[in-house]
């Protein structure tokens, strides 16, 4: 997920209006660019709860420039997914569930922070069946085909 400030949040760095913030939430926001992925900011020290306070006070959005960053499904080309090791499954179902879960806006907003916290190809498949419910299995499919979980 790439966050990026809203109008009120760019006032609130302008005038110092939000005087609740702490100063870790303040330097969050001001790291919040549109181009910085959220893992960044959170790895500058910032934690997700910041993250959602600057959600739920409306300072921070989701960019809209953020679903065109993220490769399409690779599932559309046919390959033997049995071979493939847990590396390269997790290569490809990554930006799958950064999409999906992205996707879902404010209501996804934990799921997408457990993804971008995924450290690998059993991460994610232990997130499938939450990325699943909150999608539904029409849009699942991609990920499930990329993460190859009827051929384990």
């Amino acid at each position: 997920m790439i966050p990026a400030k809203t109008p009120a949040g760019l006032q609130v760095l302008k005038d110092r209006s939000a005087a609740d913030l702490t100063p870790r939430q303040r330097t969050a926001l001001i790291l919040i660019d549109g181009k910085r992925r959220l893992a960044d900011v959170l790895s500058a020290g910032a934690t997700s709860e910041d993250i959602e306070r600057l959600f739920d006070l409306g300072l921070v959005t989701q960019a809209s420039s953020d679903a065109a960053t993220v490769p399409a499904p690779l599932a559309a080309v046919p390959t033997s997914k049995a071979s493939a090791s847990p590396q390269e499954r997790y290569a490809e179902a990554y930006p799958i569930a950064s999409r999906l879960t992205a996707g879902l806006g404010l209501r996804g907003f934990r799921l997408n922070l457990a993804v971008e916290a995924a450290a690998g190809y059993d991460d994610l498949v232990a997130l499938s069946g939450k990325i699943r419910e909150a999608v539904g299995a029409e849009k699942f499919e991609p990920l499930a085909l990329a993460l190859a979980l009827g051929q384990r």
